[in-house]
């Protein structure tokens, strides 16, 4: 597929059918999701892809439990109906053929070594450089939507679920000194969204001549 039809084509789609993702795909997502550009080439990251269907219902109740805990039961028809979009938003993946977890170890830029000699330490830089090692994470996750796309499947790209991401960790066996960044589920679509609006280029883009 040509590259503006797969950008154009890409959509968040979160109902999928039955279909099995193929290991030999999964592996070509994450191949491509792997040359993403990332901060002083720290490719700071590893994906998990799970197709295990216990394992994701066990994430998706982590997720629930978790959310019951952060939300207040609700007074009226009004807070229900927003509860009840939040709980479908960060839990639908379980019904996903495949879910793709994103982790993030820290890394050392050359920068750090001068800095820490004036006692400014790593997350100061971090901020400063508005947090390269997350944007590099955000471009290898936007190659992996993309390539999902190339291949012929739907995917959407995932925060929500972070809200339970200790218990998740847990269950994905990540360890420090990696953490949950992300999340990607995987799978033939069964039914495509329709096409949101986006700001035109005129709102977007500035050229300063």
């Amino acid at each position: 597929m040509e590259l503006l039809q797969t950008i154009e084509k890409r959509a968040s789609v979160r109902k999928y059918l039955n279909d099995q993702v193929p290991l030999t795909d999964l592996e070509e997502m994450v191949r491509r999701a792997g040359l993403s550009p990332s901060v002083n080439n720290s490719q700071p990251w590893k994906f998990i892809a799970i197709s295990n269907r216990s394992l994701l219902d066990q994430m998706a109740q982590a997720v629930e439990a978790r959310l019951q805990e952060m939300m207040p039961d609700a007074d009226s028809h009004a807070q229900s109906a927003i509860k009840t979009t939040v709980e479908y938003f960060s839990t639908f993946f379980r019904d996903a053929p495949a879910v793709i977890a994103v982790a993030m170890q820290p890394y050392e830029a050359i920068i750090d070594k001068l800095m820490n000699a004036r006692s400014s330490g790593h997350e100061d830089i971090n901020r400063l450089r508005s947090y390269p090692d997350i944007q590099s994470i955000g471009a290898a996750v936007q190659t992996l939507l993309l390539s999902a796309v190339d291949l012929g499947y739907g995917a959407c790209w995932l925060s929500g679920m972070l809200v339970a991401q200790e218990k998740l960790q847990k269950l994905l066996q990540i360890a420090d000194p990696w953490k949950l960044m992300a999340f990607v589920a995987v799978g033939k679509a069964a039914v495509m969204p329709q096409k949101r609006d986006k700001k035109a280029l005129q709102q977007i883009f500035v050229h300063i001549p």
